[in-house]
């Protein structure tokens, strides 16, 4: 699993709960991921989603449409597990206005400033993966498959 960044979510969260729900895991940089790609290391991809829009659109932690792009270059299919109650079926993707955080999260480790002082920061919390990139959306009702204009309104009848 990447390495979440700035909050280090990858080695503090995830690669705690796989390891504890015994998932064999491997904690990786999240920039490692093309190269692991590329060498044909990685079958697939299971990222979750913060909010998953009625046209199929994900947004998710920052780093996850990187990662979609990598996977369709490389063949590697791209999942989302998705709980129904991340699903927004009246707001459109493209309004949706992506959070910015403080630049301290990205300037400091523990409190210790990183990053030169007077250096610009920018530090949006996601980003938005198309439908086009995601081979399926698992949810507690089924799984999803393209086209999700019309399998997403399809699961909930």
């Amino acid at each position: 699993m990447p390495e979440t960044r700035p909050s280090l979510q990858g080695a503090r969260l995830t690669a705690y709960e796989l390891s504890a729900d015994g998932f064999d895991a491997t904690l990786l940089a999240d920039s490692a991921v093309g190269y692991l790609m590329s060498r044909g290391s990685i079958s697939r991809v299971i990222v979750g989603a913060d909010r998953v829009m009625g046209t199929g659109h994900v947004f998710n932690k920052i780093g996850t449409y990187g990662v979609a792009v990598l996977a369709s270059r490389h063949g590697v299919p791209f999942h989302v597990a998705a709980p129904l109650s991340s699903f927004d079926f009246k707001g459109r993707w493209d309004e949706v206005k992506v959070e910015e955080r403080s630049s301290a999260e990205i300037e400091k480790i523990r409190g210790r400033r990183i990053a030169p002082l007077g250096v610009k920061v920018f530090n949006p919390v996601f980003d938005v993966t198309p439908p086009e990139l995601v081979t399926s959306i698992i949810t507690e009702r089924g799984v999803l498959t393209p086209p999700y204009g019309k399998s997403i309104p399809e699961l909930l009848c």
